[in-house]
């Protein structure tokens, strides 16, 4: 099905965006089934690119192709993922971390589908009902270019890309253990590849946790907010912190914070786990004048609890804030996030207003943005979404 393009979004696809805008083509309702090849072409119908039809929360749909004679079929999908195999191929070779990501979405050429790795296993997230339509090809394509244990998907094209929880997410092969161990830089991690949206671990931040291990934690106190299942607290302590306290709102991150100290044999009696409202762990902290060496800053885009909601982009820098107040002179602050919605430029302002309001003085020690693995491509630099800025608070 040919789609006609607006003469300003013409060269963007002719240079290499990927992703199909709504607002770029002319006549959304000639199409009406998601998953729908689609060409885009110029008033004059000369052909620019090949896509898909795929609603989410980013767009209506990816570009897949630059030529007009290539099939969207399996052996597309073979030589897409072969191609992301061979790209990580020492990642494969390493002994020391079996988990990590073997396909991401458009950095790999197809967006809207990412693969990750789990020591043999494999769990494909499909993003919309479009990519979800190719699925046949895609899994046909998987199976003919990998050993596998077994495969598992996530479908995640619920509204605004929210987990669809509608039957078991195993797909084919032998079932994995619960939980299964995977390593990170010698790091148990214990997850579950069918139990919920998440997994247990989130894979695009392996640097800088080996990084508060390896360099920061030796002989200090660690604070790890919106904590989730507690892996910087695994790799402060690890590391030789004296302490390590973390801190989420629910409730399931208790046993599953307990359950990642226990595989790496470290006594969870001895660490603190707390499910509380971070912003109310903050006012406590003041009142009780206590003060930590690290602060790990690494909330979600997006977070609503009873009696606050938080968005990146509006309350990051009071979040600072909060932060900076319980941080040890000399104490560093890990600010993370992941939110799309704004650059790594804007993010450093973040920091400068934050100190600034609290007549505060900082340097930066080092910055992250997404691993190796995590692939990008450079026509979209959205994809680039992780920004992690170490912050020594200078007074």
């Amino acid at each position: 099905m040919n789609l006609t393009v607006k003469p300003d979004y013409i060269n963007n696809y002719k240079n290499g965006h990927p992703l199909i805008s709504k607002e770029s083509v002319v006549e959304w309702s000639k199409v009406t089934q998601e998953g729908t090849i689609i060409n885009l072409v110029d008033s004059k119908k000369r052909f620019i690119v090949k896509g898909y039809y795929g609603i989410q929360n980013k767009g209506y749909g990816w570009v897949l192709s630059s030529s007009t004679d290539e099939n969207i079929d399996t052996d597309y999908f073979i030589k897409k993922i072969k191609s992301a195999l061979e790209y990580r191929e020492d990642f494969f070779s390493d002994q020391t971390t079996t988990a990590f990501r073997v396909f991401n979405g458009e950095g790999d050429g197809i967006g809207g589908l990412t693969i990750d790795y789990f020591d043999g296993y494999y769990l494909l997230t499909w993003y919309s009902i479009g990519i979800y339509e190719l699925k046949e090809n895609i899994l046909d394509a998987l199976k003919q270019s990998v050993d596998y244990k077994g495969i598992y998907q996530k479908k995640r094209f619920d509204g605004k890309g929210k987990y669809l929880d509608d039957a078991d997410d195993f797909v084919c092969g032998e079932r994995a253990p619960e939980p299964l161990i995977v390593k990170e830089n010698s790091v148990n991690f214990a997850i579950y590849l069918d139990d919920g949206a998440m997994v247990g671990v989130f894979l695009d931040q392996r640097d800088v946790r080996r990084t508060i291990r390896d360099k920061y934690a030796k002989g200090k106190t660690l604070l790890n907010t919106f904590s989730y299942t507690g892996a910087f607290s695994v790799f402060g302590a690890l590391g030789g912190t004296t302490k390590t306290t973390s801190v989420d709102l629910a409730k399931r991150s208790l046993p599953k914070t307990q359950e990642q100290f226990r595989v790496n044999n470290i006594d969870a009696e001895n660490q603190d786990i707390i499910v509380e409202d971070v912003f109310n762990y903050f006012k406590y902290a003041v009142r009780k004048k206590l003060s930590f060496d690290i602060v790990v800053l690494d909330p979600p885009s997006f977070a609503r609890s009873k009696k606050h909601t938080f968005s990146a982009s509006k309350d990051y820098v009071k979040l600072l804030k909060e932060a900076i107040q319980i941080t040890s002179k000399n104490g560093v602050i890990v600010a993370s996030t992941n939110s799309a919605n704004f650059s790594m430029m804007t993010f450093r302002d973040f920091i400068k207003r934050a100190f600034k309001e609290l007549n505060g003085k900082f340097k930066v020690e080092e910055s992250f943005s997404l691993p190796k693995d995590f692939r990008v491509n450079p026509k979209f630099k959205e994809g680039d979404y992780l920004k992690v800025v170490f912050i020594r608070k200078l007074k």
